[in-house]
């Protein structure tokens, strides 16, 4: 049973809020590859030795289970990664919003086990970081077009997903310390 109350921005919120930055910056650009490439391991890490009673809970009242965020942390990062594809072949392409959270309820999701979500992210980042390393400045600044949040460089996308992933371990790594586990 939790301990601790925490204030439900900080429960939503473990890392802060993501605020992208409106000019590239190469150290920017480092840290944000350093963290894409640690994700899958500091995941890992993040669930070991959790029962799956301990993965069907979810990190705060009305959010997912930390199953859940396994498998969507998998689910979003393979759309970033296309989306990254899409905007070096074509001129800022509109790409297309999912619904994040109906993903996050079918069944797949609720119920598999989050080593196969852990197989497809370490897989997908090997591959995303070899993209992301041969990038020249020019492309950084590829962009792609999203309905619902507008323009966003590519610059921006790579610390927009490093965060995410440290955002999502976050809440695993918070919940695991409330709960005493």
């Amino acid at each position: 049973m939790e301990t601790t109350t925490l204030p439900l921005e900080l429960l939503r919120y473990p890392v802060g809020r993501y605020e992208a930055p409106p000019l590239y910056r190469s150290a920017f650009v480092k840290q944000s590859l350093t963290a894409i490439e640690a994700l899958p391991a500091n995941l890992r890490a993040a669930i070991k030795d959790l029962s799956d009673e301990q993965l069907d809970t979810p990190y705060r009242p009305g959010g997912w289970s930390l199953r859940q965020v396994v498998h969507h942390l998998a689910d979003s990062h393979i759309n970033t990664y296309s989306r990254f594809r899409l905007a070096l072949t074509e001129d800022c392409p509109v790409v297309k919003p999912y619904e994040e959270s109906s993903w996050a309820y079918l069944q797949d999701a609720r119920w598999a086990d989050p080593a196969l979500s852990l197989q497809i992210l370490e897989s997908l980042h090997q591959r995303w970081i070899i993209l992301l390393r041969s990038l020249c400045m020019e492309e950084w600044h590829r962009s792609y077009f999203h309905p619902q949040s507008g323009e966003t460089y590519l610059f921006q996308a790579a610390g927009l997903y490093a965060w995410h992933g440290e955002h999502h371990v976050g809440h695993i790594l918070s919940l695991r310390e409330r709960m005493g586990w």
